[in-house]
């Protein structure tokens, strides 16, 4: 019965799903999410996920240490990523691991997964968004939740400088939804390199998680984003004066405030125009490879409808994985003999071990 309660729900047309898809979920309804009985609550979960402590794994692995990669994706701006590649870095798979909201590649989930994917034989890429993660000072422009462009310049370098065989995609959050909005800008042309995207909790309909976060039960929420935002544009002022006008910036109170007035700095008309055209559901029709979105019910704010609507559960390349718990991005399990509480970021590493052609000897027990 206990298997039952916490049965998820795994949306595809049938009899339409991507042939590796439909293997692929078979294996996930035998796997489902099922949370410590004190963390059925999205909040709790949440919040556990961000306090739990978590191994350093692969960032401080002495024998495969990161690499730093500047790339360089518009005239003045660069990016970076942290590389750890295997020793036949040629004959394995890559995968690129990319945070949400005021994250960067140190984020503990980033780290998780990325020391998952390495210990299984990926290359592995931890990626910072366009000035995140120390970053501020490669570009005078900001970051947003749409900002795929980035995306396209890396990927198709890895594949065109570096001859990277097979690329994959782990999202986190905003990184979802900027690894689903570039699956879908690609639409047909995706170079068949690429082999893959998954989707952890992303904000695929930015407007309604607007809404939810200004709720006075996500205040808290709301809050520290802001505050980490206040501290980023300040940094910015201090590194490109008079750019941009900080004058309202103390006064904001939601981010809705915050988008109104920052993203016409990004060519955006005002924060619905950015909702509009930074969310990744109006691309996800367009998405020809194969994907994996996984969210929960009870994630605190990022509302669960935009999941079910048709443009996503019509896309035969598009298995969306709904479970009831497991709060925003943490999805804290019960501990399973084969593998650590992270139940999405194990479901992310098979989701990706499952679509590539090449076969290698895991090596898990190095980090677990």
């Amino acid at each position: 019965m206990a298997a039952l309660r916490h049965k998820h729900r795994i949306e595809a047309p049938a009899g339409r799903r991507l042939p590796e898809l439909e293997a692929l979920s078979h294996r996930l309804a035998g796997r489902p999410f099922v949370p410590p009985p004190v963390m059925r609550n999205g909040h709790a979960m949440t919040i556990l996920g961000k306090l739990r402590p978590r191994s350093p794994g692969i960032v401080k692995d002495p024998e495969y240490p990161g690499v730093r990669r500047e790339f360089e994706t518009e005239p003045g701006t660069r990016v970076v990523a942290w590389c750890h590649w295997q020793n036949d870095r040629l004959n394995r798979p890559t995968m690129m691991v990319i945070h949400g909201l005021e994250g960067s590649a140190e984020a503990s989930y980033v780290v998780g997964i990325a020391t998952k994917a390495f210990a299984a034989g990926f290359n592995v890429l931890r990626y910072n968004v366009r000035g995140c993660g120390g970053t501020d000072h490669l570009s005078p422009k900001l970051y947003h939740s749409g900002l795929s462009v980035d995306l396209h310049y890396v990927v198709r370098e890895l594949i065109e400088r570096d001859g990277l065989p097979e690329i994959f995609l782990v999202g986190i959050s905003m990184g979802g939804n900027q690894s689903l909005k570039f699956a879908g800008e690609l639409a047909d042309s995706a170079p068949r390199q690429l082999r893959g995207i998954c989707a952890i909790s992303p904000p695929i309909s930015l407007e309604p998680c607007s809404y939810e976060l200004m709720q006075p039960k996500n205040r808290l929420y709301e809050a520290m984003f802001l505050r980490s935002l206040r501290k980023t544009m300040r940094r910015k002022d201090q590194l490109f004066p008079g750019l941009y006008d900080l004058s309202r910036l103390d006064r904001i109170r939601h981010l809705w405030e915050w988008d109104d007035i920052y993203q016409p700095y990004n060519g955006f008309r005002d924060a619905r125009d950015y909702y509009a055209k930074a969310s990744s559901l109006p691309f996800i029709p367009g998405i020809r490879v194969p994907t994996l979105i996984i969210h929960a019910q009870d994630d605190p704010f990022i509302p669960i409808e935009p999941f079910r609507d048709p443009r996503v559960v019509a896309n035969p390349s598009v298995l969306m994985l709904e479970c009831p718990h497991g709060g925003h991005v943490a999805f804290c399990g019960v501990r399973q003999p084969d593998e650590d509480r992270a139940w999405a970021e194990n479901r992310a590493v098979e989701f990706c071990v499952s679509l590539s052609g090449f076969q290698w000897e895991p090596k898990l027990s190095k980090f677990f």
